[in-house]
C-alpha cells in the first residue's frame, strides 16, 4: 500500500509497445487505488507552453482588483471568471461551515463549443456558458485556449490508462468525454499579510468533483497535502517538469468506491516563510460530458450488494458541488 504520492514517468505509454502501455497503466492504477494521487513526468506537454501560461496568469493576478472584477464569476452555478480572495470555500463541499479560502482564481470552460443544440440547448444548462476574457493581458485568451486543448488531450490519455488499469477496453471512456465540460483554473495564493482565521487554509480539505485533475504548481512554502489511508497528511512532491494528477468523485462513483477521491488541502505557510510563499497553480479539472451516466461499472458491485452511490450524471453532480462551495459576498 502506497502511503506517499509516487512519481511515474508515463513516456513509455506513448513510445513503448503493448506491454509497456499495460505496465504504465498498472502503475497508474496502483497509485490511484492506494492514495488517489500521482505525479507524472514524460507527459509530452512542452515546458515553454506551461511557462507562458504561468507568466500571463501572474500578470492577470497583478492587476488592480477593480479590473479583475470586470470578469467576475456571474453566478454560483457558472464556473467562469474571477473569484476574489476568500470568495470560495472548497471545504464546504464536505458539509463543513468554513471561512473563505486564501486564494483568488480565474477560470474558463470549453473553448471549442459550437452552436449545435448539444452545446447551446436548454439541456446543456450553464456547462457551455461563454468564457469571460479580460482585456489585459491581451495574449491571455490565446494562451489559455491552447493550454486547455493540451490538457484535454493529456486527460484523454490518462482516462485510457484508467480504463486499462480497470481491465476495460482502452476506449471505454472515449464516448463519455468527447464533449467534456472541463475547467481550467489558475489559482493565485498571495503571500499572507494577516493571520488566518480559525479553520482557514489556502484551500480547505476537499475532494475534487469530476473524473480527474491535472495540476501544475510551484515548490513554495504552504503547499499541497493529501490524506493517506493511514490518516496522515503527506506532502505532494514537486518533480521537475511534472504534473500532479488525482481522481475525483465521479471516478470514485464509476468504480463503486474501489478508487476513492482523496481528501487534499493547501496549507498555510509558516510565518517565518510567509514573505516568499506566493504560489501559482494551474488546475485542469477534467469533467465528462454533462449527460454521461455515472454509475457503478460492471464487476465493481459484489454479488448480493447494492451500489454504494446512486446513479447520476456528470452535469448534475458537478452543478450541485459548484453551488455548495460559494461564499456570500460581505
Amino acid at each position: 500500500m502506497l502511503m506517499r504520492v509516487p512519481v511515474i514517468d508515463v513516456a513509455p505509454f506513448h513510445h513503448g509497445g503493448a506491454a509497456a502501455r499495460l505496465a504504465i497503466a498498472a502503475d497508474v492504477g496502483r497509485a490511484v487505488n492506494d492514495i488517489g494521487f500521482l505525479v507524472i513526468t514524460g507527459h509530452g506537454v512542452h515546458p515553454a507552453q506551461i511557462a507562458e501560461v504561468q507568466a500571463v496568469s501572474n500578470q492577470f493576478f497583478d492587476l488592480p482588483i477593480s479590473e479583475k472584477q470586470r470578469v467576475a464569476r456571474p453566478a454560483p452555478d457558472v464556473a467562469r471568471g474571477y473569484i476574489a480572495l476568500e470568495g470560495e470555500s472548497v471545504g464546504r463541499s464536505q458539509g463543513l461551515d468554513l471561512p473563505g479560502d486564501l486564494n483568488e482564481s480565474f477560470m474558463i470552460g470549453p473553448v471549442d463549443a459550437t452552436d449545435d443544440a448539444y452545446f447551446a440547448g436548454p439541456q446543456a444548462g450553464t456547462h457551455f456558458h461563454r468564457n469571460l476574457w479580460p482585456q489585459r493581458p491581451s495574449e491571455l485568451q490565446t494562451l489559455y485556449e491552447a493550454y486547455f486543448r493540451a490538457m484535454g488531450a493529456l486527460a484523454a490519455d490518462l482516462m485510457t490508462m484508467f480504463a486499462l488499469a480497470l481491465k476495460l477496453p482502452e476506449d471505454f471512456f472515449a464516448d463519455k468525454i468527447d464533449r467534456h465540460i472541463s475547467r481550467l483554473r489558475a489559482r493565485n495564493y498571495p503571500a499572507p499579510l494577516v493571520p488566518a482565521l480559525p479553520g482557514q487554509l489556502r484551500a480547505g480539505a476537499h475532494a475534487d468533483y469530476g473524473s480527474l485533475t491535472i495540476l501544475r504548481t510551484e515548490d513554495k512554502p504552504g503547499g499541497l497535502q493529501v490524506l493517506n489511508k493511514a490518516g496522515d497528511w503527506v506532502d505532494v512532491p514537486i518533480a521537475p517538469h511534472s504534473f500532479v494528477v488525482n481522481i475525483g468523485e465521479l471516478m470514485a462513483r464509476w468504480t463503486n468506491g474501489r478508487w476513492q477521491a482523496t481528501l487534499h488541502r493547501v496549507v498555510n505557510p509558516p510565518a517565518e516563510l510567509a514573505a516568499a510563499s506566493r504560489r501559482l497553480s494551474l488546475v485542469f479539472f477534467h469533467n465528462p460530458n454533462y449527460d454521461a451516466p455515472v454509475a457503478a461499472l460492471p464487476g465493481t458491485v459484489p454479488t448480493g450488494e447494492a451500489a454504494k452511490f446512486p446513479a447520476t450524471t456528470s452535469g448534475d453532480h458537478l452543478r450541485s458541488q459548484f453551488v455548495r462551495t460559494q461564499v456570500a459576498a460581505a
